[in-house]
């Protein structure tokens, strides 16, 4: 995010795991604003359910332009509905090619509980290469940790919660109070 435009928001770590059948979206509640804590609680990880079809997502960055791309996102779902590729793609063209929708600073992870996304402002719609996907300024420490712990016997929901521990204690803008939210095909 340019610090010019929004001084020293920092924050968020939002981590996608696929395993075992099933996806689990979790995201870590601090708000942060500078080096101040603003709130510890907030819910950064939500169940959408366009045309009655449930997708999961997760986002980092901005609350109010991330909403904005959420709501753009139930639209694109509504017009294709069970086609999260594609609604993907068309939010990612909008995101990149309009002039309000490219100054938004927000990063998206979503999954439907077969695909599993990030998507970004560049105009990136990516699959994880190793059913792991993590945004957010700790999101590199939970995509390692979780990495290493897709070969053990856990679900994925503990390799998410466990690696959302590890992001917390390591990253100053991650806390503990998570949201989670699983969803399988």
């Amino acid at each position: 995010m340019a610090e010019d435009k929004f001084p020293g928001w920092h924050g968020t770590t939002i981590i996608g795991v696929r395993k075992g059948g099933k996806v689990v979206v979790a995201g870590d509640g601090q708000v942060s604003l500078g080096q101040t804590v603003i709130k510890g609680t907030a819910r950064k990880v939500r169940r959408l359910s366009p045309g009655g079809r449930d997708v999961v997502a997760g986002f980092a960055g901005s609350t109010a332009d991330a909403f904005t791309l959420l709501e753009r996102l139930e639209k694109k779902l509504e017009a294709a509905p069970g086609q999260l590729a594609r609604a993907c793609v068309d939010l990612a063209k909008d995101w990149r090619m309009d002039k309000y929708l490219r100054n938004l600073e927000a990063m998206l992870i979503v999954t439907d509980g077969a695909d599993l996304y990030v998507i970004t402002g560049a105009g990136d719609v990516l699959e994880p290469e190793h059913d792991v996907a993590a945004i957010g300024s700790g999101g590199n420490y939970a995509l390692a940790a979780a990495r290493g712990l897709m070969e053990s016997d856990l679900d994925a929901e503990t390799v998410a919660r466990k690696a959302m521990a590890i992001a917390a204690d390591i990253c100053v803008y991650t806390n503990g109070n998570l949201t989670v939210e699983s969803i399988s095909k």
